[in-house]
């Protein structure tokens, strides 16, 4: 019964996302650090501190790609992993014990990044653990993985998301950073949701990601 009630959940998170919503908000869930290091309207330069990610790679188009890559990632959050930690964490979901697993708290955003004619999803992990003691994934498609210390260019917007807008968007960013020689964009525009599904659109933080290179 717990079992089946917690897919149901995973289910109906899911199909939150799809629509179009970040399931993490970002007043209360601990996000990657950064310094800002330029700032003009709603575009940044920041310098990212290192953090550790699980990811996990889908073919198909951007529907399946969110649907498919939150089910796997969230079931590793939710306690689908080889812990020998007897620990019940909370989540904003799911509140109960897992005497072999271990649920790992929500953070945010979530990043979706296209990779030639696949997705990348990407959730990053609470900055208490390092490589060596997160749980195991149960699923190989599951990896975990520390992203070193980096530049990133981000625009910010607010309203609902899509594949087209996130296009638009990217495009801005990129068109941008020609203004700003001494980077250089070295991956595709990736797009990042922070706000749980119940924010207003005009309230919401979503953003799209450039990773930058500092010239010599």
């Amino acid at each position: 019964m717990v079992a089946n009630m917690k897919q149901i959940l995973i289910t109906f998170l899911m199909a939150i996302f799809s629509t179009g919503c970040s399931l993490f908000g970002a007043g209360n869930e601990e996000q990657p650090k950064y310094q800002v290091v330029m700032k003009q309207e709603a575009y940044e330069i920041r310098k990212y501190d290192s953090y550790i990610v699980a990811q996990t790679s889908i073919s198909g188009d951007f529907k399946e790609a969110q649907s498919k890559g939150f089910r796997i990632l969230a079931g590793y959050i939710f306690g689908k992993n080889k812990s020998k930690s007897k620990i019940s964490m909370t989540s904003p979901v799911v509140q109960e014990k897992e005497l072999e697993s271990e649920k790992i708290s929500m953070t945010s955003p979530v990043t979706l990044t296209p990779n030639d004619n696949a997705w990348t999803m990407t959730f990053s992990m609470p900055s208490k653990y390092t490589l060596s003691d997160l749980p195991v994934p149960d699923d190989e498609r599951v990896k975990l993985s520390t992203i070193e210390s980096r530049f990133v260019a981000a625009l910010t917007f607010s309203g609902f998301w899509s594949e087209a807008k996130n296009d638009l968007k990217g495009k801005e960013l990129e068109e941008w950073l020609t203004n700003y020689k001494e980077y250089e964009m070295i991956s595709k525009p990736m797009f990042a949701g922070y706000n749980p599904p119940w924010t207003l659109p005009f309230l919401r933080r979503n953003e799209i990601l450039i990773e930058l290179k500092k010239r010599d």
